[in-house]
């Protein structure tokens, strides 16, 4: 399995794509569609599906265009459906942690809520897509609409239970860095640490 990191708008965001041989996942696609179909021509891939991690603009901006053109579906929890303001014909909106087996990819969903009420992180194989819910050093926002401080603890604590060789992909790379482990946050992440640290009255 193959991701590239593409940084896409003024918001340092990252879409990731995910590939194995010719099949490709899109994760948290925005800003800048017509790049994207680009890169999806010029390698010549099979778009199978795309997710999003949570339905702020700055991680769904333009998407809809994308799904319109290649008729692939975005799946999104369904506390952020109405929020991403994507036409619910283009969404595939479930509830909670699933798991899928598109193409050669096993998919897990975590749902992780904080930031807000339905972000989740997306496992593939050692790969956690973590969205605005964990950041390298940080974690995301607490205090806009639908965002919870007290979830927000307890979805890093959940994270922190994972292996240490958990890779992270972030949603943005803020301080041109997007990319951890599990492991490394539990030691440097303080709003990690704070979480295992308060695990007993989470």
């Amino acid at each position: 399995m193959n991701i590239e990191v593409i940084n896409l708008g003024p918001m340092d965001n990252c879409t990731y794509l995910v590939t194995e041989g010719q099949d490709a996942l899109l994760i948290d696609p925005a800003w800048d569609m017509n790049f994207l179909k680009h890169t999806l021509t010029q390698k010549n891939l099979n778009l199978l599906a795309v997710f999003f991690t949570h339905g702020h603009f700055d991680h769904v901006k333009f998407a809809q265009t994308l799904l319109q053109e290649t008729g692939v579906k975005a799946y999104i929890e369904k506390n952020d459906a109405e929020l991403s303001g994507i036409d619910p014909q283009f969404l595939n909106v479930y509830e909670g942690a699933q798991t899928w087996d598109i193409g050669p990819f096993h998919i897990h969903v975590m749902p992780t809520p904080g930031h807000t009420a339905g972000c989740v992180c997306i496992q593939i194989g050692n790969a956690l897509f973590t969205g605005d819910t964990l950041f390298p050093g940080a974690c995301g926002r607490v205090d806009l609409p639908s965002s919870n401080p007290r979830d927000m603890r307890k979805s890093l604590l959940k994270l922190s239970k994972l292996p240490e060789d958990t890779q992270i992909f972030a949603g943005h790379s803020y301080g041109g860095k997007c990319s951890s482990t599990i492991g490394y946050e539990r030691i440097k992440n303080p709003f990690m640490r704070n979480a295992i640290r308060d695990e007993e009255i989470l």
